[in-house]
């Protein structure tokens, strides 16, 4: 496995996961041993030449599980570059209070580690595949099923991060 990106992640509905196995194929097009894998059965670092990171949000932070693989893997992690990335339904807006809600997000994250780069990604809303509660909620607010992940720029994007890992 040695020379390997690492693509791990954290989702609750299986947007990230989507995501994330696309980050992995856009890798592996442009020329990288990749490995895709939920961020809770990762127990070792050992032979990876870099982490992809990312997770769903969930009231405002990160999902545990993407939490707890920083503070596991903290001191392998500043030893290796790492790129992040959220997926989150709000990340389809651009103004500046979006933006910093974003970083606020992700900045628990960064204050373990410096990654080399970092990618928000809108998400996906399919009513059957929330809890009741969540889907409760959705209802009161009045949401929407929609499905605004952007293919092409998470591709953009793993190909910036592949670019970033080779040099």
């Amino acid at each position: 496995m040695s020379g390997t990106v690492l693509v791990a992640y954290a989702s609750k509905s299986g947007t990230t996961t989507e995501v994330a196995r696309r980050i992995g194929a856009c890798l592996r097009e442009e020329g990288l041993p990749v490995e895709v894998r939920r961020a809770a059965e990762v127990t070792s670092l050992e032979g990876y030449r870099a982490v992809v990171l990312g997770s769903a949000v969930r009231m405002g932070q990160w999902l545990p599980e993407a939490r707890r693989f920083v503070g596991r893997f903290s001191e392998a992690l500043r030893e290796r570059p790492v790129a992040i990335f959220t997926v989150h339904l709000l990340a389809r807006e651009n103004s500046d209070e979006s933006r910093a809600q974003r970083e606020s997000y992700t900045a628990p994250i960064r204050a373990c580690l410096t990654p080399v780069s970092e990618a928000f990604f809108a998400g996906r809303l399919e009513l059957a595949r929330l809890s009741f509660g969540e889907r409760f909620i959705s209802r009161m607010v009045k949401a929407e099923e929609v499905d605004a992940r952007d293919w092409e720029a998470v591709c953009a994007w793993a190909r910036e991060v592949a670019a970033r890992v080779k040099g």
